[in-house]
């Protein structure tokens, strides 16, 4: 069944309501919709950029809002600063707001701790650790958006209590933030 104008704003807002998203990824599943099911009026096809411009203006639609909760989110899951990045951008986050909402040093420490602990990384694992495994969690951390240095420093920490430490550190100099 084609859509009308009434049917696009219900659609829209049936997803707002519904779902954490950014303005891209509203522009993007209402566009998505408008091809699947055609345009029933006999006027112009919608102004989808206008509706979502009035979502956001309305207050449904908050990309900062939705950034922060995706990046802590990922964070919390033990994704990389690389990674978080990322896939703010595949949601249409502007790279400026991306910047602002970019994980600090103590996030970043957490992040590659809770990934350790949670993969059995380094100092977390059973066994020591032999050439070649080391160097497939080193991998594995890069593809999960960690830096160099700090994937090395986790799988080579001699004991979980220096992981736990080194992720602690910068903790009193910067502030708990909320991990």
């Amino acid at each position: 069944m084609p859509l009308d104008e009434a049917k696009l704003r219900d659609l829209a807002l049936s997803y707002v309501a519904r779902y954490a998203t950014s303005a891209a990824k509203l522009e993007r599943y209402l566009s998505r919709k408008l091809r699947e099911l055609g345009w029933a009026e006999d006027v112009s096809r919608p102004d989808i950029p206008a509706l979502v411009a009035r979502y956001v203006e309305l207050g449904y639609i908050d990309d900062e809002g939705f950034a922060r909760a995706k990046s802590g989110s990922l964070l919390r899951r033990g994704y990389g600063v690389r990674r978080v990045n990322q896939a703010l951008g595949q949601d249409g986050i502007a790279a400026a707001l991306r910047e602002e909402v970019a994980p600090g040093q103590v996030e970043q420490r957490h992040a590659v701790l809770t990934l350790a602990r949670k993969r059995r990384f380094g100092p977390f694992g059973v066994l020591p650790l032999e050439r070649d495994k080391r160097e497939k969690q080193i991998a594995a951390m890069l593809r999960a958006g960690h830096s160099l240095d700090f994937a090395r420093e986790m799988v080579d920490a001699t004991s979980e209590e220096a992981a736990e430490q080194w992720a602690h550190e910068l903790d009193e100099d910067c502030g708990d933030e909320g991990w």
